[in-house]
């Protein structure tokens, strides 16, 4: 077996290659055979991160121009400014909602549903351009609440700015409308690209009401079946869950339905498909539930163990 002496000028120094690169190399290639995990070969790619990404971006850069990115606008050039940022993400948007058609086509193994996957996602597409005014008057609503609700806020535009929330729940309500037209794995991609710049987890299946705000959110985990009514407040650690994690209960409604008006505090866990919160219900801090509410609760964390133990230092 030869032997390779490789010199790398980044780091300045010299190493011995034991085997061949093309062993290495075939060995590379053999896992891929072997164990997947490969985009496709012979036929269209899947969805790309980095067009996700960067299509996550100029949608958000709609809904709030000018507060994504230095932008100077003004009114007059404004039509042509925004006409520009539609075309761009209509054209990059298409052609990832293609390659999302046409990797459901090969899964199902049935390409009856998209006799023209071009077609399909310029219609997809348009459709959701359309809502953008109806996002955007949810994602002010939302806005709203979290100024309202917080009362280190000084202003929409700081909340705009600066709230994790905001941008989460923006993007959810984007991913959620091309998650109800059935595109596979872009609504994920999605929720995923901002849960890792805000730390806040939300399934594009959850169907979530007007004026919801997520104080702090750090570590937030709303689950694909959950309903959240209107004017719903939660705090970071939240988890809305689900009790199993059974495959073949994938297409149940594993997650809690959580009425308007309803406060959870941090670090509290709701679990369960059945599981209602009534409406104006307060959960506190750390709760863990698996039961219905009814309206008007007021669920506290009731830390026994730590009681008793406070009466033992007070005795002794």
């Amino acid at each position: 077996m030869g032997k390779h002496l490789v010199f790398d000028a980044a780091y300045g120094i010299s190493y011995l290659m034991t085997r061949s690169f093309d062993s290495l190399i075939d060995g590379i290639l053999a896992s891929y055979e072997e164990i997947g995990g490969i985009n496709h070969l012979d036929g269209p790619n899947l969805p790309s991160r980095q067009s996700v990404a960067a299509i996550v971006e100029d949608l958000q850069s709609l809904i709030f121009p000018g507060f994504q990115a230095e932008e100077n606008l003004n009114l007059s050039e404004l039509r042509y400014a925004i006409g520009e940022k539609v075309i761009a993400a209509a054209r990059a948007l298409t052609l990832e909602v293609e390659k999302s058609l046409r990797y459901a086509c090969r899964i199902m193994n049935d390409c009856s549903r998209h006799q023209d996957c071009r077609g399909e996602a310029q219609e997809i597409v348009e459709e959701l351009l359309g809502k953008i005014p109806e996002i955007r008057r949810k994602v002010s609503l939302d806005v709203a609440a979290a100024n309202k609700g917080d009362p280190a806020a000084r202003s929409d535009e700081e909340v705009i700015l600066a709230y994790p929330c905001v941008q989460a729940i923006m993007v959810h309500r984007i991913a959620h409308e091309l998650w109800m037209r059935e595109v596979a794995l872009i609504p994920r991609m999605m929720s995923e690209y901002i849960h890792g710049k805000t730390g806040i987890d939300i399934h594009p299946g959850a169907v979530i009401g007007s004026s919801f705000f997520i104080d702090h959110g750090t570590g937030v985990v709303i689950g694909e079946t959950t309903i959240i009514g209107d004017n719903v407040k939660i705090y970071q650690g939240v988890t809305l869950g689900a009790l199993s994690v059974q495959k073949q209960h994938a297409n149940k409604k594993r997650h809690p339905t959580i009425e308007d008006d309803v406060t959870i505090y941090a670090g509290a866990t709701i679990l369960g498909g059945e599981t209602v919160v009534g409406k104006g219900t307060i959960i506190g801090g750390n709760v863990w539930l698996t039961e219905t509410v009814p309206p008007n609760s007021r669920i506290l964390h009731q830390p026994s163990q730590t009681s008793r133990i406070r009466q033992q230092n007070g005795k002794s």
